[in-house]
């Protein structure tokens, strides 16, 4: 229910803002325009950026080897998705790698992870280079950890010195030079920038436990959604907040674009707004008309950081290019309800009201009573897992049935069992 909502909040609001602007298009600007810094600085300074030559040579080969070897194992899969009580494939394939156990769930559909290589788990895989692909993205996540640390120390620091000085410094000049250092970040250098509580919560919002890895070759999909509000052009991934994440938690992404399979830049004239043959990424305030957008090129090997609320205070989409794209997402996803092993739990948890008859092995409900199949039902209205919850169903709804000569007796409300009938 709180689910639905929220999805009719988000209707209205969109709705709203359509009606506002009516055959208008709200400005947008790229580093072409002489106020993007300005505007940058002062609405969507938890945006991080970082061009591809701030990134070791060795990692970029060992990351950008692995995205081919997993596409051409066949290891991209579009997503069945719902929106607006609707089923859509997704013109993006994915594949989420991470912690073994972790789930990550966006647009009512939860994925599962493919385990990169994990100290204590003895993961195999379909190849060797699948094993590597995978090692090179835990190499990719424990960088992109230590530079996300580093500019929430920097973005504190930096805050703190707003705060005692009203001198505004332009924090873009420093974009390409800035927490740049290599290496690991220790609590003795975090100490001089914030509290030790302060560190752990740092790096608690950094620790990336997947990466949701995305591909896409904009030339060979039918029909691409145009950007309805700023007039940015092909959209591969709409406005929207990333879900399922903890609170306040730090999203990296690293792009790669196959430069030389399509024309990388345009060869028309001066362009008014993006260039549509590069690929951008797209940010605005959250439900505001008033704000302008942005659109950054993302060019190979180029990472960006969303640093404490952005996903939370703005939108982003991404916006095609004309040659294919993979890019790594890494993310802090909240899987205090929706790991492997807590999914397993609640299923124990339902079926210990389950009994097997010595003789005829026929099972059969312990009890009947209006708590203990309620338990079962909120269970399975966690929707933890498809696969689980329709196999509580189909258990609850059997033995329910079974023993429907004792339900009068017991009263059990019209509501339990018309939401177990109805599933």
């Amino acid at each position: 229910m709180k689910r639905r909502a929220g999805e009719r909040e988000k209707e209205l609001k969109k709705k709203k803002l359509l009606e506002e602007l009516g055959e208008n298009r709200l400005p947008y600007m790229t580093p072409a325009d002489a106020d993007f810094h300005q505007l940058w600085k002062t609405k969507y300074s938890k945006l991080i950026f970082r061009k591809s030559d701030t990134i070791p040579e060795e990692l970029h080969q060992m990351v950008q080897e692995g995205f081919l070897t997993l596409r051409k194992h066949d290891c991209f899969f579009q997503d069945l998705v719902r929106i607006k009580g609707k089923d859509f494939v997704t013109p993006v394939s994915r594949i989420l790698i991470g912690n073994p156990g972790c789930t990550y769930k966006y647009l009512n559909t939860r994925l599962f992870t493919v385990p990169w290589p994990t100290e204590g788990y003895d993961i195999k895989y379909c190849s060797p280079r699948v094993h590597d692909a995978c090692k090179a993205l835990i190499r990719l996540n424990d960088y992109l950890h230590i530079e996300a640390v580093k500019a929430l120390q920097g973005q504190n620091l930096f805050e703190s010195k707003e705060i005692k000085d009203s001198t505004v410094i332009d924090r873009e000049q420093n974009f390409a030079t800035s927490f740049m250092e290599k290496g690991s970040v220790s609590k003795d250098q975090s100490s001089c920038c914030v509290s030790e509580d302060d560190y752990i919560s740092l790096k608690n919002r950094t620790s990336y436990n997947l990466t949701l890895l995305n591909y896409m070759d904009p030339l060979q999909m039918l029909y691409l959604k145009q950007e309805p509000y700023f007039g940015m052009g092909n959209m591969a991934v709409s406005w929207h907040h990333d879900e399922n994440l903890v609170e306040r938690s730090t999203v990296a992404v690293y792009s790669y674009s196959c430069e030389g399979s399509a024309v990388e830049e345009s060869n028309e004239q001066k362009l008014n707004g993006r260039d549509p043959a590069i690929w951008h990424v797209g940010l605005k305030v959250a439900w505001d008309i008033e704000t302008p957008g942005l659109a950054i090129p993302l060019h190979q090997g180029d990472f960006y950081l969303m640093l404490d609320d952005l996903n939370m205070t703005h939108q982003h989409c991404v916006l095609a290019g004309f040659s294919p794209r993979f890019s790594s997402t890494h993310r802090v996803a909240d899987c205090s309800r929706g790991t492997l092993e807590y999914i397993f739990g609640q299923c124990e948890l339902a079926l210990q009201n389950l009994q097997t008859d010595s003789e005829s092995m026929a099972l059969s409900l312990k009890s009947l009573e209006t708590a203990v199949v309620k338990q079962v039902e909120e269970i399975h209205n966690e929707d933890s897992t498809e696969a689980g919850s329709a196999f509580l169903l189909e258990v609850q709804t059997w033995s329910v049935n079974k023993h429907m000569d004792l339900t009068n007796e017991l009263k059990i409300s019209d509501g339990i069992l018309g939401n177990c009938g109805n599933r």
